[in-house]
């Protein structure tokens, strides 16, 4: 990944069972890309609430051309999408950057 964002984890196919499905906390995976114009938005409000909500949900990024079958095992098509994980499945999928605020909102029911 071009860099990866502070207090963000990079997880990749091979760490994605342990880092997500094996997690204690729920997990917000970004699927992105280098070429993603809207990741590199994102990426300063899912450092953010990395910080802020670190003990209530983990924060990871999945590089969608570095690691194709787990992006095709959940059939993300767009980037960036935002997956949230809870006991080893996805219960939210949202796709597009937003503000850090209706991310936060979006994320209330799942956490």
């Amino acid at each position: 990944m071009g860099q990866a964002v502070a207090g963000v984890d990079v997880v990749t196919d091979a760490t994605f069972a342990r880092e997500v499905l094996e997690a204690d906390l729920p997990v917000l995976v970004e699927f992105t890309a280098e070429w993603c114009g809207p990741c590199r938005q994102l990426a300063p409000v899912l450092r953010d609430i990395a910080f802020e909500e670190g003990d209530r949900l983990k924060v990871v990024q999945l590089d969608v051309d570095k690691d194709p079958e787990t992006t095709v095992r959940y059939g993300v098509l767009s980037m960036p999408t935002l997956m949230v994980f809870r006991a080893g499945e996805p219960v939210k999928s949202m796709v597009g950057a937003r503000p850090k605020r209706r991310l936060l909102q979006e994320l209330d029911d799942v956490l």
